[in-house]
C-alpha cells in the first residue's frame, strides 16, 4: 500500500468509478434523499443536482430544496407532466441527475412579453454565458422553459444572433400537459413560472433531435400570425382552411366540437427548405377561428399538414442513435438523457410511445435512460447550429 494511503481509499476510488450519475427515487422521502445526496457529495464535494419531478408530485419540490440546502448541494430542475424510466411514463418518483462539478446556471422568472422588455434580459443571458465560457472545448447551453412562455422561438433566435456557434443548444419545456399556468422551474430557493432555467454544460457536444415526419407536397401560407396564434391561412380564417386541408388530404371532417379529438393527429409542419420540417401542434381553437399552437409560427411561413401515421419511428430512433454515436462514440453503457414530446405521445398513442422508449434503450444499449415527457423540445440545426424549437420530437443527449 502506498505511503499515507488508508485502507478506505481504494474502496472510495472504486465507488467513484462506478457511481452512476443518474438516480431514480420512488419518492421524495427526506431520509432517502439525504442518503443519496450524502453518498454523492462524499465522492464529489463540488457536485450539484438537476432534478425532474412529475406534475403529480410538484409539492415535493420543497422537500428536495430543504434537503439540498441542509447538505449544501446546489439544485436546479423542472416539473414535467411525467417522467421516463424503463420504457414507461411515470407520475410518481423523481430523477436526480448529478453534476460532478456544479456548472454555471441562471433561473429567470416572469420573462417580458414585449421585445423592448425582453431585450435586456437576453443581453444579460448572453453576457452571463460568455463570462462562463472557458477554453476552446465544446459547451452546451441547456435550457428548460416554462411551456406557457409565448415567444420561445424568438428568444432562441435572439440568443443565437448574439452567441452564434459559441455553444450547442439543447433543452425542453416543463409545465402541465393541460397548459394551465403552473410554477415549474426551480433552484435551491425558488420555484418560478413564465421563465427559463439556463445551465451551461462544459465539455458537452449537445443533443440529437428527431421527429421522423415526412412532409406532403401540398403547402399553404400562414398569411397572418401573432406569436403562437395563426389567424389566417392563405388570407382566409385559419380554422376554415385547416378543416378543408384535413378533409381533402385525409378524409376526416373536423368541427369545433371534435377539434380537440383530432387536432393532435393532424399538426402543421413549417417547411424550411433543406432543414427538417418544424412540427407545430394546434392545442386551442379560438372563437374567431384562429388556432393556437405550441410554439411560434412566423408570418408568411410555408405550412404543410402532417398526419401521425406518417411518422417514421424506425428512422427517428436511427437518427438519434447515429447522432449520439457520432458525437461521443459507442453508446453502450452510457447514461443518456431523453425528452419525449407529450403531443407525440398523444398522437402516437401510449403503447407505440412506450415501444419507442424501449426501442431507444435497446438500440443504444444505455446503462440508464433518464428523462421526462416534455411540452416542446429544443435542438440545434444540423446545417447551421442555430437552435430551433420543435414539437413532436425526441431529444437525446449524454449526461
Amino acid at each position: 500500500m502506498p505511503q499515507n494511503q488508508t485502507p478506505e481509499q481504494p474502496a472510495r476510488e472504486l465507488a467513484m468509478t462506478n457511481l452512476a450519475r443518474m438516480c431514480f427515487l420512488p419518492t421524495a422521502d427526506a431520509a432517502l434523499l439525504a442518503e443519496t445526496l450524502a453518498l454523492w457529495r462524499d465522492c464529489f464535494p463540488r457536485m450539484g443536482v438537476c432534478a425532474f419531478l412529475p406534475e403529480a408530485q410538484k409539492q415535493q419540490v420543497s422537500v428536495l430544496q430543504a434537503e439540498c440546502a441542509r447538505l449544501q448541494v446546489p439544485l436546479v430542475g423542472g416539473i414535467f407532466p411525467a417522467l421516463i424510466k424503463d420504457g414507461a411514463f411515470l407520475t410518481d418518483g423523481l430523477w436526480l441527475l448529478r453534476f460532478d462539478v456544479m456548472p454555471f446556471y441562471a433561473l429567470y422568472a416572469d420573462l417580458a412579453v414585449d421585445a423592448n422588455g425582453l431585450a435586456p434580459q437576453i443581453d444579460l443571458m448572453e453576457q452571463q454565458v460568455r463570462d462562463h465560457l472557458t477554453g476552446p472545448q465544446d459547451a452546451t447551453l441547456f435550457l428548460l422553459f416554462d411551456a406557457i412562455v409565448p415567444h420561445i422561438g424568438s428568444l432562441l433566435d435572439a440568443l443565437y444572433l448574439r452567441l452564434a456557434n459559441c455553444v450547442h443548444y439543447a433543452g425542453a419545456n416543463a409545465g402541465s400537459e393541460t397548459f394551465a399556468p403552473m410554477p415549474c422551474l426551480f433552484d435551491g430557493q425558488r420555484l418560478v413560472s413564465n421563465g427559463v432555467l439556463m445551465v451551461l454544460l462544459p465539455d458537452h457536444q449537445g443533443a440529437i433531435l428527431e421527429h421522423g415526419y415526412h412532409a406532403p407536397e401540398q403547402t399553404v401560407y400562414a398569411t397572418s400570425t401573432e406569436g403562437n396564434r395563426i389567424t389566417q391561412i392563405d388570407w382566409r380564417p385559419a380554422f376554415e382552411v385547416y378543416q378543408r386541408l384535413v378533409l381533402t388530404q385525409y378524409g376526416v371532417q373536423v368541427t369545433r366540437e371534435n377539434f380537440y379529438q383530432h387536432a393532435v393527429h393532424f399538426p402543421f409542419g413549417i417547411v424550411r427548405g433543406k432543414h427538417p420540417v418544424l412540427v407545430r401542434i394546434s392545442v386551442m381553437l379560438h372563437e374567431d377561428g384562429s388556432l393556437f399552437c405550441v410554439g411560434e409560427v412566423p408570418a408568411n411561413s410555408v405550412l404543410t399538414l402532417l398526419q401521425s401515421p406518417m411518422v417514421d419511428s424506425r428512422e427517428t430512433l436511427q437518427v438519434l442513435t447515429d447522432g449520439l454515436t457520432h458525437m461521443g462514440g459507442d453508446t453502450a453503457g452510457s447514461e443518456l438523457l431523453l425528452f419525449y414530446c407529450a403531443g407525440r405521445r398523444l398522437h402516437m398513442g401510449l403503447a407505440p410511445a412506450c415501444n419507442e422508449l424501449r426501442a431507444f434503450e435497446q438500440q443504444t444499449s444505455a446503462a440508464q435512460v433518464a428523462g421526462a415527457l416534455s411540452l416542446g423540445e429544443i435542438g440545434g440545426s444540423a446545417l447551421h447550429g442555430d437552435p430551433l424549437f420543435h414539437n413532436a420530437t425526441l431529444v437525446a443527449a449524454r449526461w
